[in-house]
């Protein structure tokens, strides 16, 4: 895997999340999505947070801009330039949500609407927060169509999503989110549904503009191979916690928590034929009933007795984990369990 390099440690911070939780009711009972999570995004920079299905990444994503709270209960802070987005009025959040703020979803044939044209598609977010008239919007649109890679960008205004490939309808979705210019681009797994050679096309596109642009990105990804190869740092979830937060550089080659060391032993990397693929040991934990102690505990071959009493708290300065036993740095080997 390629690690990246950029150091953002002393660009201003973009955004800001503190202890921010998300919670729905199932039944009687409240199932905790997110639970006190923590971190910041800096001006320009790639965040990835990564971690197995069902840890929070996805709803955390969408606690941020507010579409959680329409089913849910989202509580903490969520600083976006001195406004908490976790308390603002909804009519207040929608003009930053697409025009400041804007969102990839994972599949983009459940995202685009079926009957509308893309052109079309693209004009309602120019209509919402641009000052462009008729004329205006349709050029910007073919400049967007054109900026994300589609050819004949004219014509191809008048198409509609199920006439495109899943590769191009993730350029759509990628010209729409970028129509205002934003600041922070929310990417949720944006290439799950792509082949191996359209997702790097995919992942290379985000980055170009990333950095053309000036905008920074949160990726959600369940694949370390691309967190590798396209984030700055790492955040990596488990049970709706942070577990482990760093430079994607320190995190990967020195990983301090064990559940980051059992991802990465499970990225199949010189393996010989017919050898078996190394797999977690348990499955995650049900988010309706999580350990009263460490939600990796029961997983854990290194878990002490603090583990099943306490969360730990996640500790450190650039790196940092939320482990009772962490691992020493230098003394066990990437991916041991």
């Amino acid at each position: 895997m390629t690690e990246t390099k950029t150091d953002f440690g002393t660009c201003p911070r973009l955004l800001e999340v503190s202890n921010l939780s998300t919670s729905f009711s199932v039944g009687t009972k409240q199932l905790r999505a997110v639970d006190d999570v923590s971190f910041h995004v800096n001006e320009g920079e790639v965040l990835g947070i990564v971690g197995e299905s069902g840890s929070g990444k996805s709803i955390t994503l969408r606690s941020i801009i507010g579409l959680s709270r329409r089913y849910g209960q989202v509580s903490g802070e969520v600083n976006w330039q001195g406004n908490n987005l976790v308390t603002m009025p909804e009519r207040d959040l929608r003009k930053i949500r697409g025009k400041d703020i804007a969102m990839i979803f994972q599949e983009p044939m459940s995202s685009l609407n079926p009957l509308l044209t893309v052109g079309l598609q693209i004009g309602e977010n120019l209509t919402e927060h641009t000052d462009l008239d008729k004329r205006g919007r349709k050029n910007r649109a073919v400049e967007l169509l054109e900026m994300v890679g589609i050819p004949d960008a004219v014509n191809r205004l008048n198409d509609y999503p199920h006439q495109f490939s899943g590769g191009m309808r993730q350029r759509v979705m990628i010209a729409i989110a970028l129509a205002s210019n934003p600041k922070l681009l929310l990417a949720d797994e944006p290439t799950t549904a792509l082949d191996v050679t359209i997702q790097k096309q995919i992942l290379k596109l985000i980055l170009d503009l990333s950095k053309d642009l000036g905008m920074a990105v949160i990726l959600v990804t369940h694949d370390l191979g691309v967190a590798a190869q396209t984030c700055d740092r790492l955040a990596v979830m488990y049970g709706g916690k942070l577990v482990e937060t760093g430079n994607t550089r320190e995190v990967l080659r020195a990983p301090q928590h064990r559940y980051t060391m059992g991802l990465l032993k499970s990225v199949p990397e010189n393996i010989e034929p017919r050898t078996q693929l190394y797999s977690l040991p348990g499955t995650p934990p049900s988010l309706l009933n999580l350990p009263l102690g460490c939600a990796f505990a029961p997983r854990c071959a290194h878990a002490v007795d603090e583990c099943s009493r306490a969360k730990p708290p996640l500790v450190g300065d650039a790196h940092q984990v939320a482990c009772f036993n962490p691992v020493n740095q230098g003394q066990t080997p990437i991916g041991a369990a």
